[in-house]
């Protein structure tokens, strides 16, 4: 889906489900993580995750967005603790959360560290093995490499 069909279909939604036209912009925002969209306050424009389109509650994300943009530009309660928010987005069939799509895992890697007497130090950041010693027996640390995680 490209930005002009996403405008498109943000429109459609908007005239159907609110009776409003929305009169901005809406793109797809590759930084977006764990967030199925966001609407920017300043501008008043839409940003939706594009991973999120191949979801079937892909149009219940952009309800949810939508909810947030006629509130705020009718000057009532458009944040998530709002009753007119939580109203609005059960009456038009949004949804309150994003789908997890699997965006919130840590530390891909792990660290594996020795030291001096043998034991393992194993940590998701590296560190500088001079400025600490082994928690255990107060020996120095050498770095051995990275630990690929299962």
């Amino acid at each position: 889906m490209t930005d002009n069909e996403l405008q498109n279909l943000v429109e459609k939604i908007s005239f159907d489900s609110f009776d409003r036209p929305f009169q901005h912009h809406a793109t797809f925002n590759s930084h977006l993580r764990t967030t199925g969209g966001r609407y920017l306050l300043k501008t008043h424009d839409l940003e939706f995750n594009p991973k999120m389109v191949t979801l079937e509650d892909f149009n219940k994300i952009i309800k949810h967005e939508l909810v947030h943009y006629h509130l705020h530009l009718s000057h009532q309660g458009y944040q998530h603790k709002d009753s007119d928010f939580k109203q609005l987005l059960v009456r038009v069939g949004g949804i309150r959360y994003a789908p997890d799509i699997g965006e919130r895992q840590s530390s891909k890697c792990q660290w594996l560290y020795h030291c001096e007497n043998g034991h393992d130090i194993i940590r998701k950041r590296r560190f500088q093995t001079e400025r600490y010693r082994c928690g255990q027996c107060q020996a120095r640390i050498k770095f051995i490499g990275k630990l690929s995680k299962k």
